[in-house]
């Protein structure tokens, strides 16, 4: 059987070959089934590697001549455009992070089931706490970009960009990429971590320039169209047309259909109800007088003569209009214009001068709604609905503005507030001021499906940020957020019905109602009244002259005088009044006695012992990372705290900051500083998800929050609470005190923090932070935080009463007398151990050489004691002898007045008597005492010199 002569597009098709060094490249023929044709066209050079056609053009290749694409299709020259999404386009893959669920094999468990998914007109991201990436790989021939659009409005998921190595940030629209493959990732990681699901990232209109060529034009998708030869992008069709793919025209609907811009089909309109239509007011008439309107829901889709459709109400009678707010008078009984400089009104009178003393208020007041505000926008948004752009998302409803119908129920119904900045009261140094100004807003909300609130700000036009939410239906409230540093700052309120998408309105009554906004200290506000000055002098009823910082006004000289030590000048002052505040326990005012702040030394007294502190060691940043905790799908995270004990006087130094992403390039680095979303504080928290927990280039930080805005002073205990076990040691606690005055949904007094600091002497001077076991989240509340931080910085000061002496033994005539530590040791730093001391001393010591002498007096005494009383004793022998012998032959003593002795008598032979076997004193009475009882005898021999005389008894 013969083969056929090829023919070009049925039988083969021309590609190039990949360029050579030199930058050529080669034409080929590739047969769509080998061997089945002959004579194919031989290989010719190709157009240079970096060639490329202009928009609305292709390459055709059999001529290599560019050509304009047809009417219904387009073409970017050297990019590629995706804006269908009926499915995951060839060449892109989601994947997603796998989880091992241990062999259970619930796939509830893991993320098999996560996935970005096609919605029509968009990409959706996963709602659950998976890691998805979307994947696209591209080879380009010269240096290109990528653009996409996105909605990413949930802080409780986390969404990145990056190319191969090049991480972005993800407030971008485009980003350069270099020639050769780029692989490009969109990825998000939910964080479940209070049971909420997250509201997916929606992707769309995806654009890559930089390839070499395209060799074919793409056909418009359904629902747009080009009505021109060589167009560089698709038209959507009107409303109430609709078109198929690679449409030159758009198709009529019928009479009894309608479509919404961009359709790709016509739906048969529905009998008007009540959700088809809502309430409105109308705008003062020259009379000063308004009315309720009810108007169809635009672009109206419901018929409303048919079975079963329901008509508008009648409009309402005409009344008066409502005053105008605060600040503003009223101008030709119909219009509202904002007072004068320097004059004040409350909305109901003319605007006048503030009196002597005071100056205008100045600020922002809004609670009747007949206009929208000129500093108010309002507008509607929804990245998969574009049929809503040009909608008003909030009316004004006379005593409240209400969200507006929308083009869909998940569309976000946005009201913006810009404010240019703050302007204190002359009266507050902005060195000194903590708030800087505040808003507070009345609102309700009343759905019956998971409708959602959103308030946010964006400062200096950096990034929006979710501040708090509502879900679901909310009574009439008040919600309150104080602006810590002055700045421009964008308010934004968003409403959703639901974020489900449908083409069918179902909760189109839902509404949420705003009936009040008060933002103080505007920069370019309008007065509502007058505040006293706290000033040395009035100037024409319109500004106050302020007192250098730290100063206030004597009411008995009016004149300015320095507050006092460790007093600060508080942020608003009454005239004529001392307006100076004494600083916290522990706390001191700096120099200028504009702001009291602690300097990590602290004195108390202690049973008439002063215990005096040095926190010095404590001064800079402590980080303590609590966890880890793991979500239902096995992310690990983590909680850390950085806290700033002290400060630097009276700034707030510990910084916690959003970090989603990390740049690698050295351009959107040294942006990433003002991009970056932080707080800075005494005490803030931020969530953490680690590096290693889905593969991340970095640890991600998000959901940063401030736990102490305000120093309240420390206080010393020994037990604050039963959070933390009880100290070993004797030394009391200190506690530091702080609190954060912004209210939450779940904090309506804002949030308070203890940082209690415990004396442990075992630890190092930095010490460690720890959290109570009970609540290992640092708070069993969500609302009262509790911090120990064992140091021994902790310990007080040691002084003389720390110490005692030991002296030693006296050696070579030299004593010594060592110094040492009270034990257990409770004390740091502070008075040192003095020196060894030496001191001369004698062997014997003085008490012993007085021993001495007083041992020897007592003998020489006691000896010639003796001798005295012997020779008495001596004397009273002889006269008891004598007595003996003068007694009568029976024995008997004579008469005392006769047988005594005369004075003298004998003494001159007392040295002549002789004693012979003498007995003693007590033996003669014993023989007396025989004698009476005729028992015994005793003789005694006296001699004598002169004679000898016997005597028996």
């Amino acid at each position: 059987m013969a083969i056929s002569v090829c023919v070009f597009q049925t039988d083969y098709y021309f590609e190039y070959t990949e360029c050579d060094s030199t930058g050529s490249r080669w034409r080929v023929a590739i047969p769509h089934r080998q061997g089945s044709c002959s004579g194919l066209p031989e290989p010719v050079r190709g157009t240079d590697c970096t060639f490329s056609c202009e928009a609305g053009e292709f390459l055709e290749m059999s001529s290599q001549q560019c050509t304009s694409c047809a009417a219904g299709s387009y073409s970017l020259g050297s990019g590629v455009r995706f804006d269908q999404w009926d499915s995951i386009p060839a060449g892109f893959s989601s994947l997603a992070t796998y989880m091992d669920s241990g062999g259970s094999g619930d796939d509830s468990m893991t993320c098999n089931n996560s996935s970005w998914t096609a919605q029509g007109t968009h990409l959706e991201s996963n709602r659950d706490d998976c890691t998805v990436a979307l994947v696209y790989a591209v080879h380009l021939m010269k240096q290109g970009s990528v653009s996409f659009d996105y909605q990413y409005v949930d802080s409780n998921i986390f969404f990145e960009f990056f190319v191969e190595k090049m991480i972005t940030e993800s407030s971008f629209l485009g980003v350069n990429l270099k020639s050769g493959t780029n692989i490009l990732y969109w990825r998000t990681t939910g964080m479940l971590l209070g049971g909420k699901p997250v509201k997916p990232v929606l992707l769309k209109n995806i654009q890559i320039e930089g390839v070499a060529y395209t060799s074919e034009c793409f056909p418009c998708r359904p629902g747009t169209f080009s009505k021109t030869p060589g167009s560089s992008s698709c038209d959507l069709c009107p409303r109430n047309t609709y078109s198929g793919k690679g449409a030159s025209s758009c198709t009529p609907c019928s009479k009894t259909q309608y479509s919404q811009e961009g359709w790709s089909q016509c739906k048969e309109r529905p009998p008007c109800s009540e959700k088809d239509y809502f309430q409105t007011h109308t705008a003062c008439d020259s009379d000063g007088k308004t009315q309720i309107l009810y108007r169809w829901v635009e672009p109206q889709v419901c018929l409303e003569n048919v079975t079963g459709s329901v008509t508008l109400p009648p409009s309402g009678e005409k009344e008066d209009c409502p005053p105008c707010n605060p600040g503003f008078y009223m101008h030709n009984s119909s219009t509202c214009l904002p007072c004068p400089q320097g004059t004040y009104s409350d909305g109901t009178t003319e605007c006048q001068r503030c009196p002597g003393g005071t100056e205008p208020s100045l600020g922002y007041e809004y609670k009747w709604w007949n206009i929208l505000p000129r500093n108010m926008k309002t507008s509607c948004f929804n990245v998969g609905n574009s049929k809503c752009d040009e909608m008003n998302g909030w009316e004004v409803a006379g005593d409240h503005i209400r969200s507006g119908v929308g083009g869909s129920d998940n569309d976000y119904l946005i009201l913006n507030l810009r404010v240019p900045g703050f302007k204190l009261p002359t009266s507050v140094d902005d060195a000194s001021a903590t708030e800087f100004g505040r808003i507070t807003f009345i609102f309700e909300t009343n759905c019956s499906a998971d409708c959602e609130l959103y308030f946010m700000i964006d400062v200096n036009r950096k990034s929006t940020n979710v501040v708090e939410s509502w879900v679901g239906s909310k009574l009439r409230q008040a919600y309150t957020h104080i602006m810590t540093k002055n700045a421009s700052v964008s308010y934004t309120w968003a409403f959703q019905r639901t974020n489900k998408a449908s083409d069918v309105r179902q909760y189109v009554n839902d509404i949420a109602k705003i009936y009040s906004i008060m933002v103080t200290n505007a920069m370019d506000g309008s007065a509502s009244g007058c505040h006293a000055c706290a000033m040395m002098s009035q100037r024409d009823g319109s500004s106050c002259v302020p007192c250098p910082a730290g100063h206030f006004i004597n009411k008995d000289t009016n004149q300015c005088q320095e507050c006092p030590p460790n007093t600060f000048l508080s942020g608003h002052h009454i005239y004529g009044q001392e307006a100076c505040q004494p600083c916290g326990p522990g706390s001191q005012s700096n120099k200028e006695h504009s702001v009291c702040f602690n300097d990590c030394s602290f004195s108390h007294m202690e049973q008439n012992r002063t215990l005096t502190y040095d926190l010095s060691a404590l001064s800079s940043v402590g980080s303590i990372m609590n966890g880890p905790s793991f979500t239902s799908k096995g992310t690990k995270y983590y909680h850390q705290f950085n806290i700033s004990l002290c400060g630097a006087e009276g700034r707030k130094v510990a910084m916690c900051t959003d970090n989603v992403t990390d740049l690698s390039s050295k351009d959107l680095q040294n942006e990433s500083a003002d991009l970056n979303n932080f707080v800075e504080t005494f005490v803030c928290q931020s969530t953490i998800i680690p590096a290693d927990g889905r593969g991340f280039r970095t640890s991600l930080s998000s959901q940063s929050i401030s736990l102490a805005d305000t120093f309240l002073g420390e206080r010393m205990v020994f037990i604050i609470s039963d959070l933390f076990p009880e100290s070993s040691w004797k030394d009391p606690d200190i506690n530091f005190f702080y609190r954060s005055p912004q209210p939450t949904a779940s904090c309506l007094n804002g949030r308070s923090t203890v940082v209690t600091l415990r004396c442990n002497a075992e630890k190092s001077a930095r010490g460690e932070l720890t959290v109570p076991s009970k609540c290992p989240a640092g708070t069993c509340n969500g609302c009262e935080f509790h911090f120990l931080w064992e140091s021994s910085s902790a310990c007080p000061l040691c002084t003389e009463t720390d110490y005692h002496s030991i002296e030693g033994a006296c050696k070579g005539g030299v004593q010594d007398t060592l110094y040492v530590w009270n034990e257990p040791k409770f004390c740091t730093k502070g008075v040192p151990l003095p020196n060894k001391t030496s001191a001369h001393c004698e062997v014997v010591s003085l008490w012993v050489k007085a021993g001495i002498g007083g041992g020897a007096f007592m003998a020489v005494l006691l000896v010639c004691l003796t001798c005295y009383f012997w020779k008495k004793n001596k004397r009273l022998e002889y006269k008891y002898s004598r007595l003996v012998m003068s007694a009568n032959k029976d024995c008997e003593l004579p008469a005392a007045d006769s047988c005594a002795l005369a004075e003298g008598e004998g003494e001159e032979n007392e040295d002549d008597v002789v004693y012979s076997n003498t007995p003693s004193l007590l033996g003669k009475l014993k023989a007396i005492a025989s004698k009476a009882d005729g028992d015994n005898s005793e003789s005694v021999q006296l001699k004598s010199s002169q004679s000898e005389r016997w005597v028996w008894g």
